[in-house]
């Protein structure tokens, strides 16, 4: 048995993996940049290494690091997580080789499934289902481009190392296939080191369905059932449930199997997941459900699964890494009841859900004793949001004996969240579960995009809380105006998150002091800061005025346009790299760049002047 286990992750999976091996009485170590010298993953374990400078190539990036800090603590074994060095195969071996135990699959495996192209041939070979499309050696963009037309748009550009949305363009028509494979490449190569790409057809109504698979090393591999991940933005997940709606015991059945066969083809041990795209046009068929790809990892939205299954995952890693067999045969699995999970983001949806950086002032996701909710998170109160790492903070999982229980089990808990000042995209997960599409469990991956606005939440507060807060705010002091034949007008001006707003409280009762400082409004998974008016100095500049200025701390990665360059509206000028993202500039209105303050490969500051448009 595992005695000291190395997390070569941090945040919420960090937290997550200890809190199994605390369980089993394993003494646990954390790794951590600068940036997390405070994190609560760092705190948790029961020891800490630093290993490195903020960004991750610099530090969680790093095997040598690594392995370093498993020697000086006499660790054990090491667990990878999801994300960073987890499905790396020369990292895996490396731990091997060292003689220390890997958490995960064997290298062969990682690389058999890692490169896409690869991983179809192979699925092909053992008789499970593939999306049509081209996994060609040649990668010249002439090539492309006219597999690209012979498949027929719409068409799916994907990198061949690619995983969790990135290196990954839809592209509708032939026009903008040249500007996408550019940029799905440049991401590719940031993210994974390899910019080689394949080309899928594009399934117009696809539900994304996955099948949790676990081997160990004596010759056994069984499923845990489907997931259904299919509502996404910009191919990121960010709504999970098991299991799948709509998915009767025939299709699950042909599907789990198929996902068997493609373990068995690998010789997969550990926790992995086949992920298989399926054409929901006409509901859930075997024969239109195709294998896409395989994580072998953990996936982040395991405790689903979990859920359904009352099987700890985590639990289950350490004791096959450790050489046990599995606990379970097939036939003892079963399904009970559904779980649905929601991934919350420190990210904006107001401004195009730009990552939001800064301290947790106020962080509460409520009991899960009182909420009957589960939360998994690597952050807490008075916790530092960094632009260095990816932005989710936290993940509530409910189950309910039915699908309807779970889903307004989960809304209630984000309606409820309390996240200030970074913000947070928990107003968005609330719209989008209570949308009709998805309470009628007929989404697919195109929801939200299709949806647009109407899952935006409310810019405000409602007049009922914001009434409620201007009369805590005035105390008994207040003066209401006179006014001629009528009524006093019991209304006043204050700053909702440092912006003017009038409020008229009518004979709303005013608290028994008045409260000198902003007080927090939390409402249907949004928060803002009520304060008393005062005057405030101008703002800076900003798109109006022609200033292009950085939205967030990043690097640099592209430049458009050169000074003295005539723009459109709409168009391109340079692209941010931020937490792991792109993020396009483009200019406000018609003009010509007048300055340009940016170079690639610059580093910036949030607000910094990056160029600047004279309007015509």
């Amino acid at each position: 048995m595992i005695h000291t286990l190395l997390i070569a992750n941090r945040g919420e999976i960090a937290c997550r993996i200890i809190r199994t091996a605390r369980a089993m009485g394993i003494r646990t170590v954390a790794v951590h940049s600068e940036a997390d010298a405070a994190a609560l993953h760092v705190r948790e374990a029961d020891e800490a290494v630093a290993i490195g400078p903020a960004p991750a190539r610099d530090s969680y990036l790093l095997p040598e690091r690594i392995l370093a800090a498993a020697r000086e603590t006499g660790a054990q074994a090491i667990h990878p997580g999801y994300g960073f060095l987890s499905e790396n195969a020369d990292f895996a071996q490396a731990v091997i080789d060292a003689g220390l135990i890997w958490v995960g699959p064997n290298p062969d495996s990682i690389r058999a499934m890692g490169l896409k192209d690869a991983a179809k041939a192979r699925m092909i070979a053992a008789g499970v289902p593939v999306t049509p499309g081209y996994l060609g050696e040649d990668q010249s963009p002439g090539r492309l481009a006219a597999e690209a037309d012979a498949i027929g748009y719409p068409v799916l550009i994907k990198a061949v190392a690619g995983g969790g949305g990135k290196g990954m363009r839809q592209v509708d028509e032939a026009a903008a296939f040249a500007d996408a494979l550019a940029s799905c490449r440049r991401e590719a190569a940031a993210a994974f080191g390899d910019d080689r790409v394949l080309i899928e057809k594009y399934i117009l109504s696809p539900r994304h369905i996955e099948v949790q698979v676990f081997g160990d090393r004596h010759g056994n591999v069984v499923h845990l059932f489907e997931r259904d991940c299919s509502l996404q933005r910009r191919h990121q997940k960010v709504i999970e449930e098991a299991p799948a709606p709509g998915m009767d015991e025939a299709t699950r059945a042909a599907v789990c199997d198929a996902a068997v066969r493609a373990a068995r083809a690998v010789d997969y041990v550990g926790a992995g997941t086949i992920e298989f795209i399926a054409d929901a046009s006409d509901g859930l068929s075997a024969d239109r459900i195709w294998f896409m790809e395989m994580n072998t990892r953990l996936q982040v939205e395991h405790p689903v699964t979990e859920a359904i299954t009352g099987v700890d995952l985590v639990e289950w890693q350490l004791r096959v890494a450790a050489g046990e067999p599995l606990p379970v045969t097939q036939d003892d699995l079963s399904i009970h009841g559904h779980a649905i999970e929601a991934r919350l983001y420190a990210e904006d949806p107001a401004k195009g859900f730009l990552p939001s950086i800064g301290t947790l002032e106020a962080f509460d996701l409520g009991d899960s004793a009182d909420t009957g909710v589960r939360v998994d998170t690597g952050v807490e109160q008075g916790s530092v949001i960094s632009p260095w790492y990816d932005p989710m903070i936290a993940k509530l999982i409910a189950h309910g004996d039915t699908r309807e229980e779970a889903r307004a089990r989960l809304a209630d808990a984000l309606d409820e969240a309390i996240v200030w000042p970074v913000r947070s995209n928990a107003g968005f997960l609330v719209e989008a579960l209570d949308h009709p599409d998805f309470v009628a469990g007929a989404m697919d991956t195109g929801l939200i995009a299709r949806a647009g606005d109407a899952l935006m939440p409310p810019a405000e507060p409602s007049e009922e809380a914001l009434v409620a807060a201007a009369a805590e705010l005035t105390g008994p002091a207040f003066l209401p105006g006179f006014r001629l034949n009528a009524a006093p007008r019991r209304a006043g001006t204050f700053l909702l998150d440092g912006q003017p707003i009038a409020i008229d409280f009518g004979d709303a009762p005013v608290a028994d002091e008045a409260v000198d400082t902003s007080i927090l409004i939390s409402e249907g998974g949004q928060t803002w800061a009520l304060a008393p008016f005062r005057a405030a100095g101008g703002a800076a500049g900003g798109a109006a005025d022609g200033a292009i200025l950085a939205p967030m701390p990043g690097r640099v990665i592209a430049v458009e346009v050169e000074t003295g360059a005539r723009v459109v509206r709409g168009q391109k000028l340079l692209v941010l790299e931020a937490m792991k993202m792109e993020h396009a500039l483009t200019a406000p209105f018609d003009g010509t760049l007048a300055a340009l303050h940016a170079t690639t490969g610059a580093q910036v500051t949030e607000g910094a002047l990056l160029a600047r448009i004279d309007a015509d």
